[in-house]
């Protein structure tokens, strides 16, 4: 719990970015790996991983700033 002591908050704003990005990349990673083998299902993944990062940029940024 080192990046959380008082004062220094680095790993605060290290979680807040990694819930920021990380569900969306790996929605877009899983859809770019099934875009051969179903491309319905490929489609919808990377339309909510775009969907997931913009709410979570509006949310978490409005957070940050």
């Amino acid at each position: 719990m080192i990046l959380l002591e008082i004062g220094n908050l680095d790993g605060l704003v290290l979680l807040i970015v990694a819930v920021m990005f990380g569900p969306a990349l790996i929605l877009a990673i899983i859809g770019l790996l099934m875009l051969k083998k179903d491309k319905k299902l490929a489609k919808v993944l990377l339309i909510l991983a775009v969907v997931y990062t913009i709410i979570s940029l509006g949310i978490c940024g409005s957070m940050l700033a």
